[in-house]
């Protein structure tokens, strides 16, 4: 091969080999997240978004409201509610499962985890000492029905 041709052939890979980074990365998705402001877990769940690809815009007045407004039962509530291009997202949803759901695009109203489980994203710091306890990501539906989307242990 002559000089001038390799040189064009490693050119080629190197540039090629550069954009490799930017398309292994995920894309930014933009999420809306009600919270209360001194709320530390929900700080901690943003802060698991944000290391996952999500760019969070935050309103810190408390969730009960808007929770209302966009259709998730009370009884599947929690301290947050979040809002990904159409999707209702409550509580402590690792951002795995919502990546999943806006993947597949179930017609669904969202995901929830109840309540506030050790071990999940947003309550996994120093704090709880390594402790886990089993929890369910739900998939709600419009109607008000729910199926199990994920399980952790």
């Amino acid at each position: 091969m002559n000089p001038q041709r390799r040189r064009l052939l490693l050119g080629t890979v190197l540039l090629g080999s550069s954009a490799l980074p930017a398309l292994a990365a995920p894309q930014s998705v933009a999420i809306q997240v009600w919270k209360d402001p001194n709320c530390g877990c929900c700080k901690d769940w943003i802060v698991h978004l944000q290391q996952n690809g999500f760019t969070a815009s935050v309103i810190d007045q408390g969730n009960g409201a808007m929770r209302s407004r966009l259709g998730m039962p009370q009884k599947h509530g929690s301290c947050h509610t979040a809002l990904v291009q159409g999707y209702v997202i409550e509580g402590h949803v690792p951002a795995a499962d919502i990546r999943r759901l806006l993947k597949e695009k179930p017609k669904a109203l969202g995901l929830a985890v109840p309540g506030m489980p050790i071990g999940s994203p947003g309550m996994d710091g120093p704090v709880y000492g390594g402790q886990r306890d089993p929890y369910k990501v739900l998939l709600i539906q419009k109607d008000g029905s729910v199926e199990v989307f994920n399980s952790y242990s």
